[in-house]
């Protein structure tokens, strides 16, 4: 007689572990789309196993190889998420290109673009194509 088969579990990514900067900053902000700021964080850190996370410009920042997203936290507007490949702007600029199909990105340069979301409802409903833009972007960084 044969041992039934297992079936195996689809491996998961390494769940991220909380840096506590970043918590300690969240913890004090006050902000009119926090719960969408949460949301959009979860989901940039779930898009790549290798994405830590930290504070730069007095925002939640995010990284791989070099930074390549911070939130704007002062947009007059609902809450920017501003997706750049570091501080300035690179040589290979111009052969930088992201296929961005819903059109989230609001491009400000070559190789820097805004994404602005108004609610939580606009982020759950935009994820899978955030997640492709912030996929392809990572590759480019």
């Amino acid at each position: 007689m044969q041992a039934p088969k297992t079936q195996r579990r689809p491996a998961r990514s390494p769940r991220p572990k909380p840096v506590p900067e970043v918590e300690a900053f969240l913890a004090d902000l006050q902000h009119p789309h926090l719960a969408e700021l949460k949301a959009l964080r979860t989901i940039i850190l779930g898009s790549d196993s290798q994405i830590v996370e930290g504070i730069k410009w007095n925002a939640p920042s995010f990284r791989t190889t070099a930074d390549f997203a911070t939130f704007h936290l002062r947009a007059k507007k609902g809450l920017q998420l501003v997706l750049h490949r570091g501080a300035k702007r690179r040589a290979d600029a111009d052969t930088f290109a992201i296929a961005d199909p819903d059109g989230l990105l609001n491009w400000r340069d070559r190789d820097r673009a805004i994404v602005t979301f108004m609610s939580l409802n606009e982020v759950t409903a935009r994820k899978a194509a955030l997640v492709d833009i912030l996929r392809q972007w990572i590759r480019q960084v």
